[in-house]
């Protein structure tokens, strides 16, 4: 017995160890290629689960069957309006044909080196063949004049939309950008899928689909973007100018309409003042009248003695003649205190 034990767990060894090498599981998210001596054989597999191959002489190779990510790193490109930009794109892509990507390329890595060159060859043809504005708005429409100033009925842009648009506007020469058709003014959404069509003409010899192409980032060369930032300052300025000029517009006008108004009331104040003043003077004419009317003599009276209170006063000094009317009562006040003596 001890004799047939070791040969057995030998025998039992090395039917685990080739069944390890015959048997393989396939994921649901890979597809495989059977290599022998490196070249592949059969069909890719694609269905999930355990499968057989000739052990030790054939090997597995797995693809990815997901989505995958293609990063682009940022590019220098010049635009049909001579503005140099830096573009920053990403796309995703999968294997549809992992047969001929084992042939023409290998593996992902060999495939992103690939995709570099495409997709970034692609995209420097497409934005270097359209005006830098395209490139920066979003779908295919006029721009406004004044995109900052918002306009009844519509559909408006953001202000940071306008500010940018501005901006560039403002470096796209205007005759060259009248120069293009309206049918070839495009926008970003077009200008990614015309980038999606050009590189998709040579992926398919690689066993690759496309899914699509984005921009992620758009900006101007460092040389440029200071001057952008100080075109936005001045926009903003001007603005802000503008709403100061016609606050203080507003601000001069309610001045003008108070000072007016408060020249009114003080008018019409000063003309009922007049009026009571000129009505109570008639009134104390009127009254003095029928006093002096009643008895002049006692009236006159009054009168001289009201201006002897205000003329005799201290040690004033005051010379008449004896047939004056100021010294009138005084002379008889003087002959009565003298007993008829003058």
């Amino acid at each position: 017995m001890n004799r047939l034990v070791i040969p057995i767990a030998v025998l039992a060894l090395v039917v685990i160890i080739v069944l390890s090498s015959a048997l393989y599981h396939v994921d649901e998210t890979e597809q495989v290629i059977i290599t022998q001596f490196g070249e592949p054989v059969g069909e890719p597999i694609t269905t999930p689960g355990l499968h057989l191959k000739a052990p030790f002489i054939q090997k597995v190779r797995r693809f990815d069957k997901r989505i995958l990510e293609w990063d682009g790193s940022p590019d220098q490109i010049p635009t049909l309006d001579k503005r140099f930009i830096l573009l920053d794109t990403t796309a995703r892509w999968r294997i549809v044909d992992p047969l001929r990507f084992l042939q023409s390329v290998g593996d992902e890595r060999s495939a992103q080196s690939r995709l570099d060159d495409l997709i970034e060859s692609a995209a420097r043809d497409i934005v270097s063949g359209n005006l830098l504005i395209q490139a920066v708005r979003n779908f295919e429409r006029e721009l406004p004049v004044q995109s900052l100033e918002e306009e009844p009925g519509g559909e408006q842009p953001s202000e940071t939309e306008g500010l940018v648009e501005q901006a560039v506007r403002s470096f796209v020469p205007q005759p060259l950008a009248r120069d293009i058709a309206p049918e070839e003014r495009l926008g970003r959404d077009r200008l990614t899928e015309l980038m999606v069509q050009r590189a998709q003409e040579n992926l398919p010899n690689l066993g690759i689909e496309l899914i699509d192409v984005r921009i992620k980032r758009i900006n101007y060369v460092p040389e440029v973007r200071q001057k952008v930032y100080e075109r936005m300052i001045s926009e903003r300025r001007r603005i802000a100018a503008r709403f100061r000029s016609e606050g203080d517009g507003v601000s001069a006008k309610i001045q003008g309409e108070k000072e007016r108004e408060l020249d009114r009331i003080r008018s019409e104040a000063y003309r009922r003042a007049q009026e009571i003043m000129g009505k109570s003077d008639a009134e104390a004419a009127r009254i003095y009248a029928e006093a002096y009317g009643q008895d002049p003599e006692f009236y006159s009276f009054l009168q001289t003695l009201e201006t002897y209170k205000q003329t005799l006063q201290g040690n004033a000094s005051l010379l008449l003649t004896t047939d004056s009317d100021f010294y009138r009562y005084l002379k008889g006040a003087l002959r009565d205190g003298y007993g008829g003596r003058e």
